[in-house]
């Protein structure tokens, strides 16, 4: 009889733990970027959590950008360690974390350069996390095919430059104006045409994945080409 009384108060600690877990859960349903880095500090790898990855992407778009900017890459994203497991963090349709092996897959032969902060101390566990917390708001978002300087949409080097600005303070490159690029060639002029018809907004903020690439903040680490 005298265990009894112990009964109650250990019934309701597991019933407060339970509902605790589920209230966890609730908030936090299917969160990606809720992991923490784990890689191994005794593991040598090549890449490291917040580097940035360019490869050339295969599209009539993509074949625009590389000739507006006069540069090979195309499309970029942001490497993130989630749970031990390497991401990458790009503004496709939709915005998403993709798997590192997939994403290197989907460019032109496989090939990629990494960039680093050639002061990369600055990116710390705590400025990392910073940087994950705000990538949230933009998962599944859609993807700005008309590069506007907005966060309703987002497209892909707009992404970084913005992860980096607002969440490290660190700004990466000088935004430009969408008239800074080269837009005379025919190949370039056709998805100009069909994308805004004659009212082209030259005066438009931009930033494209060649000026993240040819930041002077930045150092190669890896590069495949």
């Amino acid at each position: 009889m005298k265990s009894k009384k112990y009964l109650f108060p250990i019934i309701t600690f597991l019933l407060s733990f339970g509902c605790a877990l589920f209230v966890a859960i609730k908030v936090f349903p299917n969160n990606p970027f809720t992991g923490k880095s784990k890689t191994e500090k005794n593991v040598v790898s090549k890449f490291k959590d917040g580097d940035l990855i360019f490869q050339t992407s295969e599209s009539k778009q993509c074949e625009a950008v590389r000739i507006a900017t006069n540069s090979k890459f195309s499309h970029c994203g942001i490497i993130y360690d989630i749970n031990g497991k390497w991401f990458v963090f790009e503004a496709v349709q939709p915005v998403k974390l993709t798997p590192l092996e997939d994403w290197i897959k989907h460019g032109r032969d496989s090939k990629y350069v990494v960039k680093r902060l050639k002061d990369d101390s600055v990116l710390k566990p705590e400025i990392l996390q910073k940087m994950k917390d705000y990538s949230q708001q933009f998962d599944g978002k859609e993807y700005d095919a008309y590069f506007e300087w907005t966060d309703n949409r987002i497209y892909c080097s707009e992404l970084i430059w913005k992860i980096y600005k607002n969440a490290a303070g660190i700004e990466l490159s000088k935004l430009r104006e969408l008239k800074d690029f080269n837009l005379t060639d025919p190949r370039v002029q056709k998805i100009l045409k069909e994308r805004y018809g004659n009212d082209i907004p030259l005066d438009e903020k931009v930033v494209a994945p060649s000026d993240l690439s040819d930041s002077n903040l930045l150092k190669t680490v890896v590069d495949t080409y």
